[in-house]
């Protein structure tokens, strides 16, 4: 089950937005993502005091803008790589119109307590997303627990008067916390002494993100025309260049992400973890798959309630139909490199290199996602298209070819009939890399340390304006892949696109013994369960089961080992009980281990007359959870859809204050957001 905006199903998780500088690609790298490959050989008989300032230098930002004169510094937050995407953005269009060359820099690579040194006619610009529940990215917690300070130390002084700034920030409506990251970073800017320029932007992803930014962009360019010194406009604003190599020049990546041969494993340099895998659903034409994930010996743990990241390949079809409408079908095992285009800039190649096209196609660049009008609008001086030029110029012509109908790229230059011959740098920046799919993970750390558990369905749909079309969700796609080689069971070719699942060099799929891997690394989360003695409640339909297989498992544990357990209740919905009632076979034995008022409560929506979902099971059983959460301090878990289950479950628990706490309507409103504040309400949800 995936999580978030960010988080999403595959669907979701195909962010509806292109760009013209690559996502979430460079940072990757430069964190030594791919081992030994990339590691630096620092020397151990230095002084400490040395070492820090060498350490400190290296994260000064300032030194590199004052070095090269550079206005504009740029800086992300970002966890699915789309924040990265439009920073990028940011930076071409402003060396395009101004002349300015900004620096741009992932949070977690530099040292924000430097941000009082940034010069008094430079500005600089923060690309914030949120994550989970208000939450700031992984890649900024180190910037946001600077912020949090009651006086931010940074390097000279507390305050930071000199600086001008702008601020966008990315999120979605249906979350309570809507662009809270951003919100916060900019009141504690400002309360530093900083100076916000125009508006600070709020790109909502329920509604359309792209539109949100856009419209900011152009708001903030008199602004920021304003107070740049202009310099040379227009020019190359190429981010990369691309050589083809002769065959057997170099040692080639075949799309590395994580080896055996490793010693630490970690988000950047993902674990190849045994798999174990069952099909969950029973006569029926979907497929949810339980899979158990192997992390014995790599180093990784979690904590119950965590979430497991699997990082994807695309699949065949989608490869060869890129490379035939672009011209490189008979190109794809040619060996390149990528180099920056701009040789001051603190970049290195977007993914690993020497590479192939068709390595860099499989594992490295996100070619399902569908292109943003910016991308077809930077590809029209190579393809000569009236049709192409419509979509691109028209805002409902773009939403009703591509959004509606969730073509990609390759997919867009079919409809248009061409075959456009598009220069490999450019090609390369019309993609976001590849981003790793999270999941709440479904088993209990106390019970199986080494053993990670997923609940995933398998995600295939036809778009409504083309029935025709069947789009795939791209990990969990790949996912049944590697279970039917595993099993054997494959014969179909309706279930889905073919994929490589034995990875680069045979790593990830052993033909012999079945044996199936996947490149994985775990996150903390914040769904956390209380202490074992306090009740609990949990909402989870569908796989937003996930995670309370997890805290139920984990209960059981507790009280086999002679702890005392609160009462434990989970509701849970699906379509039928012959179907898809997730875990059936292992309820009766965990709520008998925990027995006394713990149970499972099911709606199953389609074996009634009217359909029942677990918001209506949980207001006929109003009384018992009123008295569990207002008298037995009980703790409320909603795991599932967030534009609708979860604000239904929400405004449950606020018509319970109204109507047996006796509240009005501000009052209860106010009872719940106070149940949130103090971890009482903890949502792990998905748009």
């Amino acid at each position: 089950m995936s999580k978030h905006n960010q988080l999403l199903t595959d669907h979701h998780m195909m962010v509806l937005v292109g760009t013209l500088g690559l996502g979430a690609l460079a940072y990757i790298v430069r964190q030594h993502f791919f081992g030994g490959a990339h590691a630096s050989n620092k020397g151990t008989a230095i002084e400490k005091t040395n070492v820090q300032e060498k350490e400190d230098d290296s994260k000064n930002f300032v030194i590199q803008m004052q070095k090269e004169n550079r206005k504009v510094v740029i800086f992300y937050g970002s966890q699915t790589g789309t924040a990265e995407d439009y920073a990028q953005r940011m930076a071409k269009e402003i060396k395009k119109r101004y002349g300015q060359n900004p620096l741009v820099y992932d949070l977690e690579t530099v040292d924000m307590k430097f941000l009082d040194q940034v010069p008094e006619d430079a500005l600089a610009l923060f690309v914030m997303a949120t994550y989970g529940e208000g939450e700031p990215t992984d890649n900024a917690q180190a910037f946001w627990d600077l912020l949090q300070e009651d006086e931010p130390e940074f390097s000279e002084q507390h305050s930071l008067e000199h600086l001008r700034y702008c601020v966008f920030g990315l999120g979605n409506r249906t979350y309570e916390y809507f662009n809270h990251a951003a919100k916060i970073v900019d009141e504690k800017l400002t309360a530093a002494g900083a100076t916000r320029l125009g508006d600070r932007g709020e790109g909502d992803d329920d509604g359309s993100l792209e539109d949100d930014f856009v419209n900011w962009q152009e708001s903030m360019w008199p602004i920021l025309a304003e107070n740049l010194e202009a310099g040379e406009e227009g020019g190359d604003t190429a981010t990369w260049v691309v050589d083809e190599l002769i065959e057997g020049d170099e040692a080639v990546y075949f799309g590395e992400l994580g080896s055996k041969a490793q010693s630490s494993f970690d988000a950047k340099k993902p674990f190849p973890a045994p798999i174990v895998s069952r099909d969950l659903l029973r006569g029926c034409d979907r497929h949810c798959l339980h899979i158990d994930i192997d992390v014995t010996g790599s180093g990784l743990s979690y904590t119950t309630g965590d979430h497991v990241a699997i990082w994807p390949s695309n699949n065949d079809v989608e490869i060869m139909r890129l490379a035939t409408a672009v011209g490189l079908s008979d190109k794809l095992d040619m060996a390149i490199n990528v180099r920056a285009a701009d040789a001051s800039a603190a970049k290195q190649s977007p993914f690993p290199t020497p590479t192939t096209y068709r390595a860099a196609l499989r594992h490295y660049l996100d070619i399902c996602q569908p292109p943003s009008r910016q991308v077809l609008q930077a590809l029209l001086p190579f393809c000569g298209s009236p049709a192409l030029q419509r979509i691109a110029e028209d805002k409902e012509e773009y939403k009703r070819v591509v959004l509606d109908a969730v073509r990609n790229l390759a997919e867009v230059f079919e409809y248009c009939e061409i075959q456009p011959a598009i220069p490999a740098n450019i090609l390369i920046e019309c993609f976001s890399r590849l981003q790793p799919r999270y999941y709440s993970i479904s088993s209990s750390s106390s019970e199986s340390p080494n053993t990670v558990s997923v609940t995933a369905v398998t995600l295939q749909y036809s778009p409504e304006p083309t029935p025709e079309r069947t789009v795939y969700g791209v990990n969990t796609n790949y996912l049944w892949a590697v279970h039917s080689a595993v099993h054997s069971s494959r014969d179909d070719p309706s279930e889905g696109p073919s994929y490589d699942i034995q990875g680069p060099h045979g790593e990830y799929f052993d033909k012999d013994t079945r044996e199936a891997r996947l490149p994985v690394h775990i996150r903390a989360s914040t769904f956390r369960l209380p202490s074992s003695e306090k009740p609990i409640i949990m909402i989870g339909p569908g796989t937003g089961v996930a995670p309370f297989r997890g805290f139920v498992r984990e209960r059981a544990f507790q009280k086999k080992q002679g702890q005392e357990v609160g009462t434990t209740v989970l509701f849970f919905g699906s379509r039928r009980s012959d179907q898809d009632y997730l875990y059936a076979d292992e309820w009766p034995e965990l709520f008998g281990t925990l027995a006394g008022q713990s149970r499972i409560i099911t709606a199953f929506s389609r074996e009634t007359e009217h359909k029942v979902y677990v918001q209506h099971r949980l207001k006929e059983n109003a009384a018992e959870m009123w008295d569990l959460i207002h008298n037995g301090g009980a703790s409320v878990y909603v795991c599932g859809d967030a534009k609708r289950m979860a604000k239904d479950v929400n405004n449950a628990i606020v018509e319970f204050a109204k109507d047996m706490g006796g509240l009005d309507e501000n009052a209860a409103v106010e009872y719940v957001s106070n149940l949130r504040r103090n971890g009482r309400y903890q949502e792990d949800v998905w748009a």
